[in-house]
C-alpha cells in the first residue's frame, strides 16, 4: 500500500477531525473519577463526536462495538467499554477517533483515577514523553526508523518495555494507512518522511515485560505479566519544518 501525501484541502479536513478527537480526550479527562463506568465514558465520547457532525471512527471498525477503546491497568489497548466501574488507583488508557469530511483523527491518552502509585505516574509520564522524543525526528528528509528508535531508547532508559505486536500507522481517508510505525528500532530505515504525510504515532509502553496476549473477547490486549501498561498517541502532520500535532488541543 502506497503512502498517501495530503494536499492542502485534505490537510484542512485532517485538522478538523484531529481537533474533534483531541477535544473528546480533554472532555473525558474531566469526567473520569472513581465510580464511573467505561460504558458511560464511551457514551460521553460518542455524543460529543456526533454533536460536532462527525462519527466515531472506531464504532463498527472491524466489528469493534464501541466508540472508544477503554483499557484499564494491565490492559494495553482495545479494551471494550461496558459495565466495569473505575476505582481509585486505576489507570485507564482511552483511544478514540473521529471521522468527518472523509478523514480520520486518532489519539490516545492514559489517565489516572484518584491517587495512583508512583510507578503508574512514572509510566504515564515516560510513555507521553517517549512520543515527544520520537517526533523530534518527524521532519522532512528523515527516515521513519529514527522516530521508532527514539521512542524505544527513551522508554528503555527509564526501565520500561515497548510493545512489539502493535504499532502506529499512517492515517487519512482510511483509519489505518501505510506506513506501519513501530515503537522500536527495526533493521530497515523505513520510508523517507515527506511533507504532507499524516501519521498516528502511538507508544504503548509496559511497566514490566513487553509480551502481551489477547483475551477471549478477541479484542482486549493485556500484558502477560499483568503489570501496568500506558498508551499515548497523536495524529501528526509532516511539514517542511517542525511536525504539527493535529490532535493536541
Amino acid at each position: 500500500m502506497a503512502i498517501t501525501i495530503k494536499n492542502e484541502k485534505q490537510i484542512e479536513y485532517m485538522k478538523i477531525a484531529g481537533r474533534i478527537t483531541g477535544e473528546v480526550l480533554n472532555l473525558l479527562e474531566t469526567k473520569i473519577h472513581a465510580g464511573i463506568s467505561t460504558g458511560e465514558l464511551d457514551k460521553i465520547a460518542e455524543d460529543y463526536i456526533r454533536s460536532k457532525g462527525a462519527v466515531p471512527s472506531f464504532k463498527g471498525y472491524g466489528g469493534f462495538p464501541a466508540s472508544i477503546c477503554a483499557s484499564v491497568n494491565e490492559e494495553v489497548i482495545h479494551g471494550i467499554p461496558g459495565r466495569r466501574t473505575l476505582k481509585n488507583g486505576d489507570i485507564i488508557s482511552v483511544d478514540v477517533g473521529a471521522y468527518i469530511n472523509g478523514f480520520h483523527g486518532d489519539a490516545a491518552r492514559t489517565f489516572v483515577v484518584g491517587e495512583v502509585s508512583d510507578e503508574a505516574k512514572k509510566l504515564i509520564e515516560v510513555t507521553k514523553q517517549s512520543f515527544f522524543e520520537g517526533i523530534k525526528f518527524a521532519k522532512e528528509g528523515n527516515h521513519l526508523h529514527q522516530i521508532s528508535a527514539a521512542i524505544q531508547q527513551y522508554a528503555e532508559l527509564n526501565s520500561f518495555s515497548v510493545v512489539r505486536e502493535y504499532v502506529g500507522h499512517g492515517i487519512g481517508s482510511d483509519m489505518h494507512e501505510a506506513p506501519q510505525i513501530p515503537n522500536y528500532k527495526t533493521n530497515s530505515r523505513g520510508p523517507r518522511l515527506c511533507k504532507g504525510m499524516t501519521l498516528a504515532i502511538e507508544p504503548m509502553i509496559n511497566a514490566g515485560d513487553f509480551k502481551v496476549k489477547v483475551l477471549a473477547d478477541k479484542w482486549t490486549v493485556v500484558t502477560k505479566d499483568k503489570r501496568l501498561s500506558a498508551h499515548y498517541e497523536n495524529t501528526i502532520l509532516i511539514t517542511d519544518d517542525e511536525p504539527e500535532i493535529l490532535t493536541l488541543v
